[in-house]
């Protein structure tokens, strides 16, 4: 046990069922809906929450505590519903650090904007009937006391700033008398002085990290990373009792979470295999499309050291396309004996896309105002929206050029394709180098999925197609690194691939055959199967509280009389007292006051009005649903209680009735809340085209 992480204890208290993994309404509720907790984010949730009340063994104070979780799987999701958490706790103070500039602003959109694509919260938090902002601050001098007050820094300013005299800098005088969380993202670069053995009062970054830290007994540390060294002794020691949850690339891979990535080695020149990788990179799009799929697959063309290689790889880029003719297309389909290249071309033939029409969408496809540059720090601050919005609808970009600036931070899911636009190698003793394993690393943040849906697939964010590798769509599902044909560096990089969690040791294709007797049955040839469609839910058909499965119309609510009676059991008196019964009353929602009505609604995060519209469309106004009959104004509630209270029911009465009716209400909706439905109209399919030949 002594040797066990933290993380292993909270497996085995997971695995026997011992942990409480129900998450409070009001983290779930005033974070952004369109986010929906996984698993795995309600099982670190679970575990925090376990491991701040409940003692364990070598529990210190301040708690310290560090998130071991993989690149992609939404680390800054898990912040966010820790910080409406701990401001339930009592926590008002925030002090997010991270060692790059380029992620501050990224989190920084993500917490405060609400125009954002991947803001984080409800747009109006709300903790009962209280309104709370989120609001940035420098500093946590004369800071609203009502707020989520958060400070913004990377750990080289909050360094600066603590260890030299400025205006309106965050100081240690800061972290006396407020209780603080420290949010540390990317926490393995704050680990100088625990890899150096130096002490930690030294003035380095760990060492101002501790000294804040230890300000006050009831601040917080909680770190998040995707990367911790287990292999170093120190890293062991400083974090057995801290590491909270291990959930990494691996795990997250298996779970079906990221894409998979496929090494696309050619024997071919640089610009050929480019060619290729374009030419792939449409295949996805036009697949997508064909399966009414929003998607503008990118491709990262990765320069090896210098920004002056990287520019001349755009140089060479934008010749290509500007040059790009029907023979260029031709060359690779007749070249290239790579499998799904060849599916490729097999798909653009089977839907009428000649090799003259394909180089003419490649063309404007790529086009120089449709590519960036993130080399520079200068350039890539201007680029900045552009990169962190490549998703939105209304990005253009299709390429992106690159060195070593997005290797950390990076959040993209439409990232399918990475050429490397070099092929030396820097192994020692046939082990992968460090920019192998910065490749590897790269791979793994490129491999975010790309969340879509199939007509018989429910789950977004999972891979579907596992148990199914020949469907078109699979490769929706799969990161091509393109690279040269070079054997012995691309063992290196399966081997930081497996290393990082990316990649199998081994990897097996079961191929599932159709016999052929069953083939000629007249069943195959000419049956059929009748199957609905999965649309998304928009509720519209829901006209009452009847349609989402409230068909209670009358409620109980007890108002505790406080009268009793006490007697003796073992002695011969038998006149024991008897409590006075319970009489009842019955109200309907209309007969209560309505601001009373309205002080109930505001206390309950679900019912905003933003809420009520999504589940109850053809609701107009609030006032609509406290007063229709097929909503609050057909339902009524059962007091019971003593009759003089009962003659004259109290405010308090009335709220505490109405507050437990919209609880009772909102459980009851939960369960019929579902994104998709299954539709009532089943249209005929041929048999043979559901029941076909498929690889595992």
């Amino acid at each position: 046990m002594a040797d066990e992480f933290l993380y292993e204890r909270l497996d085995s208290v997971s695995d026997m069922g011992f942990l409480k993994k129900e998450i409070p309404s009001y983290l779930k509720d005033n974070l952004n809906p369109k986010f929906e907790l996984r698993p795995y984010q309600v099982e670190s949730f679970a575990r925090f929450f376990r491991c701040l009340d409940a003692d364990f063994p070598s529990k210190e104070w301040p708690l310290h505590f560090l998130f071991n979780m993989a690149t992609g799987s939404g680390k800054t999701l898990i912040m966010a519903g820790l910080i409406l958490y701990l401001y339930e706790r009592g926590y008002r103070n925030f002090l997010f650090f991270v060692n790059s500039t380029n992620i501050i602003e990224k989190t920084r959109d993500n917490f405060l904007n609400p125009l954002a694509n991947k803001f984080l919260f409800r747009e109006n938090i709300r903790f009962g009937a209280k309104h709370v902002n989120v609001t940035p601050v420098v500093n946590f001098e004369g800071i609203n006391e009502n707020d989520i007050n958060i400070c913004f820094t990377t750990i080289q300013k909050l360094h600066s700033d603590l260890t030299t005299e400025k205006e309106n800098a965050v100081t240690y005088e800061d972290f006396k008398d407020n209780k603080i969380v420290l949010l540390a993202d990317e926490a393995h670069h704050i680990n100088v002085g625990t890899k150096s053995q130096r002490d930690f009062e030294e003035l380095n970054w760990e060492g101002t990290v501790r000294r804040i830290f230890e300000q006050n007994e009831d601040n917080l540390l909680l770190e998040f990373t995707a990367t911790l060294d287990y292999a170093h002794q120190n890293i062991v020691k400083k974090y057995r009792n801290k590491v909270i949850y291990r959930y990494d690339l691996r795990q997250f891979r298996n779970d079906g979470y990221s894409k998979d990535v496929y090494i696309v080695q050619a024997d071919f020149e640089e610009k050929e295999r480019i060619m290729q990788a374009l030419i792939l990179s449409q295949y996805k799009q036009e697949v997508a499309a064909k399966h009414h799929i929003n998607l503008k697959p990118v491709i990262l063309f990765k320069a090896q050291k210098t920004i002056a290689q990287s520019q001349q790889n755009q140089a060479n880029f934008h010749q290509l396309i500007e040059n790009l003719i029907e023979d260029d297309v031709k060359r690779i389909r007749d070249k290239s004996d790579i499998p799904l290249v060849k599916k490729a071309f097999e798909f653009f033939e089977s839907n009428g896309i000649t090799s003259t029409q394909l180089a003419e969408r490649l063309r404007k496809e790529f086009e120089e105002s449709r590519c960036i540059s993130v080399n520079e720090e200068k350039e890539k601050e201007v680029q900045q929206i552009l990169l962190n919005t490549l998703e939105d609808k209304d990005n253009r970009i299709r390429a992106v050029f690159a060195v070593q600036k997005l290797n950390e931070g990076w959040d993209v899911l439409n990232l399918f394709d990475i050429v490397r636009c070099y092929t030396t190698r820097d192994s020692k003793a046939d082990k992968p180098g460090k920019t192998t394993t910065a490749e590897a690393q790269l791979i793994g943040r490129g491999a975010r999925y790309f969340p879509f849906v199939t007509s018989q697939q429910n789950d977004r964010f999972r891979r579907k197609f596992d148990n199914n590798l020949a469907d078109e769509m699979r490769v929706l599902e799969e990161l091509h690194y393109h690279s040269i044909n070079d054997s012995r560096y691309i063992a290196e990089l399966r081997t930081a691939l497996i290393d990082e969690g990316m990649m199998d040791e081994l990897e097996v294709s079961k191929s599932l055959q159709l016999k052929d007797s069953f083939k000629e049955t007249e069943f195959y040839k000419g049956g059929l199967i009748y199957i609905n469609e999965r649309v998304t839910n928009n509720y519209g058909y829901v006209r009452s509280l009847a349609d989402m499965g409230v068909s209670k119309k009358s409620y109980a609510h007890k108002i505790a009389s406080g009268r009793g009676a006490i007697g003796t059991l073992l002695g011969d008196n038998e006149k024991v007292g008897k409590v006075a019964e319970a009489v009842q009353k019955d109200m309907k929602i209309t007969e209560i006051p309505r601001h009373i009505v309205g002080n109930a609604i505001a206390r309950q995060p679900f019912f905003t009005f933003r809420s009520i519209k999504k589940y109850f469309p053809q609701v107009a106004s609030v006032r609509e649903f406290v007063e229709a009959d097929d909503y609050l104004g057909g339902l009524e509630i059962t007091f019971s209680g003593d009759l003089a209270e009962l003659d004259v029911l109290s405010n308090k009465a009335q709220l505490d009735a109405m507050i437990g009716l919209l609880g009772q209400i909102e459980l009851e909706v939960r369960k019929r809340m579902t994104e998709y439905r299954g539709t009532e109209d089943f249209k005929p399919n041929a048999v043979y085209s559901i029941f076909s030949e498929k690889v595992l």
